[in-house]
């Protein structure tokens, strides 16, 4: 059984153990996503990429699966059971690539792509240092921010499915206000960790930050993408 006893309540060995170990699997996670990434990239044939997000409909219902597994996956990270934790990281790092491959495929394919992909990792990873910081140095509770990204988060997939379905283009300053919601849930979670999180929970706490990156990461890429189309 894992332990029940909240980071909170915990010594100071055990918080800087339970640290340790969320963004060591969080690097773990990052480093994972990229291997399967490079792998689906080489592997996949162009069409079924194409058809991922040349299909308005067949990309709602990638959207859809993703989320409805994200939260299954969320879930198993939290189980009880170790394999069962390392079981819902290892398959959510698969669900991010998988939903990743057609927009890294069309920004590797545009002039620059690589320096263009590796410049939104960079202000991402920088990013999550700075707000990581902020969370952790700042007395400020930020548990306010629920509110706001839940309802935020349900905004934002109306409005993406209501593009999809009526065909407009949401434009840059809805990348920049979802890169905003990313950067609120980056600081969200991170606050999480010493209040929510027991100490043995370290593999669900890495998955919900791991995810948080993973949408600033998205949006950043989309931006940068769009200066250069």
């Amino acid at each position: 059984m894992m332990t029940d006893v909240l980071v909170a309540h915990s010594s100071d060995m055990e918080k800087a153990a339970f640290y340790r170990k969320t963004y060591l699997h969080v690097a773990l996670s990052i480093l994972a996503f990229i291997g399967v990434e490079t792998i689906l990239l080489k592997t996949v044939p162009v069409e079924i990429i194409a058809m991922m997000f040349g299909q308005k409909y067949t990309w709602l219902l990638i959207i859809g699966v993703f989320w409805l597994a994200s939260m299954l996956a969320s879930k198993w990270s939290l189980s009880q059971s170790r394999t069962t934790q390392y079981f819902g990281l290892g398959f959510y790092v698969i669900l991010e690539a998988v939903i990743f491959m057609p927009m890294l495929y069309i920004a590797a394919g545009m002039q620059g792509g690589g320096n263009i992909i590796f410049q939104a990792a960079m202000l991402t990873i920088a990013m999550f240092a700075g707000l990581s910081l902020i969370a952790f140095t700042s007395k400020r509770d930020f548990s306010f921010l629920r509110n706001i990204i839940i309802i935020g988060g349900f905004l934002s997939i109306g409005l993406i499915v209501a593009g999809a379905i009526f065909g407009f283009n949401l434009g840059l300053w809805f990348s920049v206000g979802m890169m905003v919601l990313a950067s609120a849930s980056i600081l969200y979670e991170t606050s999480k960790l010493k209040n929510t999180y027991t100490t043995g929970q370290y593999v669900g706490a890495s998955l919900q930050l791991f995810a948080s990156i993973m949408l600033l990461f998205w949006y950043i890429l989309r931006i940068l993408m769009s200066r250069r189309s």
